[in-house]
């Protein structure tokens, strides 16, 4: 009897223990937040600093009594970050400091965060050399680092990252050639152009498209132009002394052979050159004839998921913009509609994100037509410098720019992993687009119901499951966001994904662009009560 007393006794003071551990765990990252608070100030002002559990403040998630989430993407926080706050939020998985003004060097007890996964600091202004202690946080998956002031080099121990799938540098000041042994096995995302860097482009990174490389002159190799020293120069032919005589017969002979073989060779090259001038000249003249117009386009039946209909071009400008490229021309029929000037009107980037193409790019882009959904048409355009981006073509959305900027921003600010970013937008009375980051795998409608033939690769139940559970994670975020923020039309063709199938939702606050009265009507995916209500 005695030893079962002093087994619960001491049972008890172990629970005592381990709860007394755990709440002073959440209170040292309690502390730390709030030293946070007051160093860069911003929105993060308007946290309940009287409620004891930091769990509930915008941007902060929890779990097991813990901070495992931070994010405060564009809440104008400025200033450098003090050393000794990262040191307490050591089970942070995910850190978003985006599009802020933040300036300096990277705090070193950052290296404190050993369970990071995603780091998103693009759109502030830090400066000094990639720290050293980045390629040692094993577990990143995510590292952004994109429109900052970084220099240096590129650390070769990034190759201790082989769980990362994205690597932003673009936009900064780094020097020097990219390690050849950076190998990672799992890269899909990776860009680091506009920097300072030279040499070749190791083999490795050679699979990714030019516009991860572009804006740094002394750069070559594929998929830019061949470095110098690659190309191959042929070696002079080997004369064998004592010779000569045979060998000029057989040059002077080689070269009336020679002469003959050109000029008949001139003449068939001439009458070909003439062949395919007509036959483009002819292909040319029956694609004008058969040009779709933005007429057309809208006569297209709504289909329930984003299925391909092929490339639509309307006079040089692509579908997306049509009426915008009327109105720029000055052709409003008379009745006043406001110019869409390049001085007047452009696009709208979200914070201190890289403007790698404006308005007139995104007019000369062709478009394919990705679908019909509820808010709008979305188009796949590719620019004239490759760079490929979704645009939506919202419809019926009739109020004011004020409202509209408010509305739309609040969308801009949101920033998950599980979410599609939202990049830019345009307003003009006429004409509302919405410029998104462009998804290749297409929606999870079309991958589960677009193929039914013999062929097709069903999707496997881990893979489902992921999907499923990143789709969850993006509404759960949103939810957070406020009780105003909901997704009010969750339907699998508004799941998108990315290469490596990671569910990216789409659509998100476009409901409360087009007023409660008309969006109930429009939608056919789930709609929440609070959003019917």
């Amino acid at each position: 009897m005695k030893m079962q007393t002093g087994n619960l006794i001491v049972v008890f003071f172990t629970l005592v223990h381990l709860l007394h551990c755990s709440f002073s765990d959440l209170s040292q990252d309690r502390e730390a937040l709030l030293r946070l608070r007051s160093s860069v100030g911003g929105k993060i002002h308007l946290w309940n600093v009287t409620a004891s559990s930091p769990c509930k403040w915008n941007g902060v998630s929890c779990e097991n009594n813990r901070v495992t989430v931070l994010r405060l993407p564009g809440k104008s926080l400025a200033g450098e970050l003090p050393t000794g706050i990262f040191s307490n939020l050591t089970e942070l998985r995910t850190l978003s400091l985006r599009l802020n003004a933040l300036t300096g060097k990277l705090p070193s007890d950052l290296a404190s965060c050993k369970s990071l996964r995603n780091l998103y600091l693009q759109g502030n202004k830090f400066s000094g050399e990639i720290p050293e202690f980045l390629p040692f946080l094993h577990d990143l998956v995510r590292l952004n680092l994109a429109s900052n002031n970084f220099s240096g080099q590129i650390p070769a121990s990034f190759s201790n990252l082989t769980r990362l799938r994205t690597l932003y540098l673009e936009n900064n000041q780094l020097s020097g050639s990219i390690p050849v042994g950076l190998n990672l096995p799992d890269l899909s995302q990776f860009n680091v152009s506009n920097n300072l860097l030279k040499g070749s482009i190791p083999a490795k990174l050679q699979s990714f498209h030019d516009t991860s490389f572009l804006g740094n002159s002394l750069l070559c190799g594929k998929p830019l132009v061949a470095c110098s020293g690659a190309i191959s120069i042929p070696a002079k032919p080997i004369v064998v002394e004592g010779d000569n005589n045979s060998m000029n017969k057989k040059k002077k002979k080689l070269s009336g052979g020679a002469i003959a073989g050109i000029a008949i060779g001139s003449v068939l090259g001439l009458v070909l050159i003439v062949l395919v001038l007509l036959f483009l000249c002819r292909k040319k003249s029956t694609k004008k004839t058969s040009s779709i117009d933005i007429a057309a386009i809208s006569k297209e039946v709504e289909m329930p998921g984003e299925k391909s209909v092929g490339e639509v071009q309307t006079g040089g400008y692509s579908a997306i913009s049509a009426a915008a490229a009327a109105a720029m021309s000055g052709s409003n029929n008379g009745k006043g509609v406001e110019t869409i000037g390049a001085s007047e009107k452009k696009l709208i980037f979200f914070g201190n994100q890289a403007k790698v193409f404006d308005l007139e790019d995104l007019l000369r882009a062709s478009a394919e037509v990705l679908g019909k959904g509820t808010f709008g048409t979305a188009y796949k355009a590719v620019l004239e410098m490759g760079t490929v981006v979704a645009v939506k073509r919202l419809r019926d959305v009739n109020i004011s720019e004020n409202e509209f900027r408010e509305k739309i921003e609040a969308v801009g600010t949101m920033d998950h992993e599980n979410l599609v970013p939202l990049r830019a937008y345009y307003y003009s009375r006429d004409e509302k687009l919405l410029v998104h980051d462009y998804m290749p795998m297409g929606s999870l409608s079309a991958l589960l119901h677009g193929n039914k033939g013999a062929g097709r690769t069903p999707l496997n139940w881990d893979l489902r499951w992921s999907i499923a559970l990143g789709a969850a994670r993006g509404v759960d975020y949103l939810h957070s966001q406020g009780p105003n923020v909901s997704h009010g039309n969750i339907k699998s063709s508004n799941v998108l994904l990315s290469k490596s199938y990671e569910a990216r939702v789409s659509d998100f606050g476009l409901v409360h662009l087009v007023g409660p009265s008309s969006a109930p009507n429009r939608v056919a995916g789930y709609r929440a009560p609070e959003v019917t209500d």
